[in-house]
């Protein structure tokens, strides 16, 4: 018996310290830390990796990748989804890889994990790059509904449609799903013009083992909105402390990213100032992929190398 619960003891310190995370690494650890956090929940990082991990790597960064848990290659039936749990996660990369600080890269949901980490543990992070990240959700919310009322005025069909999910429960996954379905079956996801550069990195990750571990799990925003208290935030109040506690923000925003409003994109570039904020021509959400040079060129530029 003795033996047993020696085991389970075991079991459970191993899952605490993160080894049964979904972490891979790229480039010489002995170069500037960089954590990348993927969006969800119900995310991955395969595009991430998929598409720039290793792009970065060569650029003089050692880039970890990893899927949250519950998420992903990250597989626990177990996972409560909180920000704790992600806080904690986290906590075991820094302590698994040694790491004192690193760079966060939040990209979508992820720009909230990060925010809120680095909020709670400044001391463990260089500098935040927010990469279309969600940053004051109900605003974004309002912003897919409202312009979808607009482009859809004399079309009742679609506006019963825009209704149903308006009429939701604003603190339910079923309400962020289905403002997401919409925005998704309407293009504000995708850049309008595809570059070359873009096509051949979409179809070499479609092409590769990456997407065929492109593993979301469905339930992962319903027991999120259960469990977390937190789940419907304008992250910007956090955003200020963070500068306030002397760690540099910076924000990159695609301007074809149609999930964002304008004046969302304007309150963001007041909050970082203008030298720490870029946003790009012929871009959408993804914008490590659509426009990859840039994305890589301003994160070179932002935060610099060891």
């Amino acid at each position: 018996m003795k033996s047993f619960f020696l085991c389970l003891f075991l079991v459970m310190s191993l899952f605490v310290n993160g080894q049964n995370l979904y972490i891979k690494t790229y480039g010489n650890e002995k170069n500037k830390p960089v954590i990348f956090i993927h969006g969800g929940p119900s995310g991955n990082a395969t595009l991430f990796e998929g598409t720039t991990a290793q792009n970065l790597a060569d650029e003089g960064f050692y880039v970890i990748a990893y899927d949250r848990r519950g998420e992903g290659r990250s597989v626990d039936p177990d996972a409560k989804f909180t920000y704790q749990e992600a806080f904690l996660d986290l906590n075991s990369i820094y302590k698994k890889h040694h790491l004192k600080k690193a760079v966060l890269i939040g990209h979508s949901f992820g720009g909230l994990v990060a925010t809120l980490y680095t909020e709670k543990y400044p001391q463990n992070v260089s500098a935040l790059v927010l990469g279309g990240a969600l940053f004051s959700q109900q605003e974004t919310y309002d912003h897919i509904l409202n312009s979808l009322k607009a482009k859809y005025v004399n079309n009742h069909q679609q506006l019963n449609k825009i209704s149903a999910v308006e009429n939701l429960n604003k603190k339910s996954a079923e309400y962020r799903k289905g403002c997401y379905d919409l925005a998704g079956e309407n293009g504000y996801f995708k850049m309008p013009n595809p570059t070359e550069d873009s096509k051949k990195l979409y179809a070499h990750y479609e092409a590769s083992e990456f997407f065929k571990t492109n593993i979301r799990n469905k339930n992962a925003p319903l027991v999120f909105y259960k469990n977390e208290k937190l789940n419907n935030i304008d992250s910007r109040p956090f955003l200020k402390n963070i500068k306030a506690k002397g760690v540099p923000v910076f924000a990159i925003y695609g301007k074809d990213d149609r999930i964002f409003s304008s004046a969302q994109i304007d309150s963001m570039r007041n909050l970082v100032e203008e030298n720490h904020f870029a946003f790009i021509e012929n871009c959408s959400h993804y914008l490590f992929v659509d426009q990859q040079n840039v994305f890589i060129s301003n994160f070179k530029n932002w935060v610099g190398k060891n």
